[in-house]
């Protein structure tokens, strides 16, 4: 007894340190869902991946050529540019045609969803001819939208090496083509013929919205690395890194345009005017990954969220008017319990993708953003920001004042860590009133771990990370994350999310991109389809068993469906762009829903709203909110039967006629 007696007050310390440790971490330590739990939560889901057909031809690559000073660290610099977009091309009200960027080929691909009608056309490449190119520019992004307002859906793609493309529909096209789209320049002054010798732009995030509340959308621009020749493996010099880990502000300049006319028919065109001076150099130079807008104050002009890496991201308050286009940038309130890297706008974690949803189910909306957090890594955490503010008028009376009334609750909503995060999207799957987050993630995949490597960058002196030279190499062959999987996140009963991509089939560990989702088929369960880096894009058609009631809403400005000449196709028509909808369903839950204009990392959901009502059987409340044409503010009531509607939305909201 004496012998551990003596022990004890020998180590007494260290018991109680351990001691203290187990209690610590079983208050601390977050509940789990059982496995019987998880598999009824799965068992509300089925999903089936399909393949998408895609042109042949081409040459494929595994990994880019890239600057003389990028040699080393080629694998990471050939990290991004798959991409996803679901959208209507050929007017049939359906989001079953994909617009798809795909790195293994360097090409902008057209094609139809999988499954029924997967033949209407053969899948086809945009051709930007006869506008200017170069051997050292690849497409990282394709945005949908009706950029000219013709009711025809247009398509905006994005670079490394130039400034954007807006492929327009042409009026008389009676097929989906490359011939049923001409390529015009984004920036006017681009010079337009010979080999390209434009802005050097390499651009990573698109958000289109009406910004300034004039009835038309405009388009930010946000760029990652500082314009010049990343891609180009005759040089050397021109390209640099980011100037700190935590806190980046030399990356490339982030560009806002604003809708200024049109050009319709078979030679359609559309003018964008460039505003300058819109952001603070703090604030432009971020290294931007992803973007979204969405209204969170209740005037129907959108704030704006960038994502940005190595640096804080950005929530900017819109104070715009028509005409001119103003933003703010807002920050999360202090709190001695709050770190700073959980805070709106002063983070330091590297931002991947963004989208605005209804985290805890309060009618309210709130932001989902994804980061690096990946245990034995980089352990950062994604962000929940839940909105605490009461309601709209308190939002934009704390947001004019530079207050963003969100707090991060990612922990103890089961959101805090995915992997190696990118795009994230809320879509509700099984129409149960609750939507779901699918997130992907993943970065180098290989055979060599450099995971150690690449702590030790992320431990280095700011001073010296801006020259590529002294990063660790990721060369082809190399992993980082390699291995990591799509995440399929799903509130449970208690509020709680829980991943369930292992029981769904979903849990593929190919590094993924871009998510965009739309109801392809029209049965009002939404799809999914999925951009992989350096691997096949996938499709995953929705076959949830026993889903719930749902309300889809197609919202267009009256007098842009329907054909504009006897062989042209019809028009899906022009989508009213941040239009809010707001249910509520016979026992008192609020649902809301917006037309997106083109959120997120470099997935694209479809135009339409789609929002779960689950056991709803009869008609519920509809309030619209939107702005027509001329930028006036319009409010409608509505009582709707569930399933697919198409509402044209000019000074009231009328049933389109078939």
């Amino acid at each position: 007894m004496s012998s551990i007696t003596g022990w004890l007050n020998r180590h007494l310390a260290a018991v109680v340190a351990l001691l203290l440790l187990a209690v610590m971490f079983a208050v601390v330590r977050l509940p789990e869902a059982s496995a019987d739990e998880r598999a009824r939560s799965a068992a509300a889901f089925r999903f089936t991946p399909l393949s998408i057909a895609m042109p042949g031809g081409f040459d494929q690559q595994s990994i880019r050529a890239v600057n003389q000073d990028y040699r080393d660290i080629r694998a990471w610099i050939s990290s991004v540019g798959a991409g996803v977009a679901m959208t209507d091309l050929d007017g049939d009200g359906r989001s079953n045609d994909l617009c798809l960027v795909d790195p293994r080929i360097d090409q902008v691909v057209v094609a139809p969803v999988p499954g029924a009608g997967g033949d209407r056309y053969p899948s086809f490449v945009l051709d930007p001819a006869p506008l200017p190119m170069n051997p050292y520019i690849a497409p990282m992004g394709c945005v949908p939208g009706d950029f000219n307002e013709d009711g025809r859906t247009d398509l905006l793609v994005y670079w490394w090496g130039r400034t954007p493309v807006l492929f327009l529909a042409r009026g008389g096209a009676a097929t989906v083509s490359g011939q049923a789209f001409r390529p015009v320049e984004l920036v006017p002054a681009v010079p337009s013929s010979g080999p390209y010798r434009g802005p050097q732009w390499n651009t990573n995030a698109v958000a289109v919205a009406d910004f300034d509340g004039d009835g038309h959308v405009d388009i930010l621009v946000a760029n990652y690395f500082p314009d010049g020749p990343v891609l180009n493996p005759n040089v050397s010099g021109g390209v640099a890194m980011n100037r700190s880990m935590s806190n980046a502000t030399n990356g490339g300049q982030d560009h806002v345009f604003r809708w200024q006319g049109v050009t319709g028919g078979d030679d359609p065109d559309v003018s964008y005017a460039e505003v300058p001076s819109v952001f603070d150099k703090d604030v432009s130079r971020g290294w931007a990954l992803a973007a979204a807008a969405h209204d969170l104050d209740g005037d129907l002009l959108p704030e704006l969220y960038v994502a940005n890496d190595f640096g804080p991201d950005r929530l900017l308050h819109n104070r715009s008017t028509p005409g001119r286009i103003e933003f703010a940038a807002v920050t999360g309130p202090r709190s001695p319990f709050v770190p700073k890297s959980k805070r709106v706008g002063a983070d330091s974690f590297k931002g991947m993708g963004v989208d605005f949803g209804d985290l805890d189910g309060d009618g309210r909306v709130d932001i989902y953003v994804g980061n690096i957090t990946t245990s034995f890594g980089i352990q950062e955490s994604n962000f929940a920001f839940v909105n605490t503010a009461a309601d709209a008028e308190e939002a934009r009376r704390l947001l004019t004042t530079g207050v963003a009334p969100l707090r991060d609750r990612s922990a103890p909503l089961g959101l805090a860590w995915s992997g190696w995060s990118w795009d994230v999207k809320f879509g509700d799957f099984d129409n149960s009133g609750r939507p779901e987050i699918v997130q992907t993630a993943g970065f180098v995949k290989g055979l060599v771990n450099r995971w150690a490597q690449l702590q030790e960058a992320a431990t280095a002196n700011d001073i010296l990370l801006d020259d590529p030279s002294w990063w660790p190499n990721v060369r082809e062959g190399d992993d980082i994350a390699g291995n990591q999987h799509l995440a399929f996140h799903v509130r449970a009963a208690d509020g709680r999310y829980e991943d369930l991509s292992g029981e769904l089939g979903l849990a593929v560990p190919i590094p993924s991109r871009g998510i965009a989702t739309g109801d392809a088929d029209g049965d009002g369960r939404l799809d999914f389809a999925l951009a992989r880096q350096w691997d096949a894009p996938v499709f995953y058609q929705n076959q949830s068993p026993t889903p719930g009631a749902f309300l889809g809403l197609r919202l267009v400005h009256p007098g842009t469906t329907g054909t504009a000449s006897g062989d042209g196709l019809p028009a899906a028509g022009s989508p009213v762009v941040g239009a809010r909808v707001t249910v509520t369903t016979p026992d008192g839950r609020t649902v809301t829903g917006q037309v997106d204009g083109g959120s997120g990392h470099s997935g694209k959901r479809g135009f339409e709203v789609h929002l779960g009502l689950g056991a709803v059987t009869g008609a519920v409340q509809v309030r619209l909110d939107w702005r027509d044409r001329t930028g006036a503010v319009r409010q409608q009531q509505l009582s709707l039967q569930p399933g697919w509607h198409t509402l044209e939305l000019g000074s009231q909201a009328q049933e389109a006629k078939p």
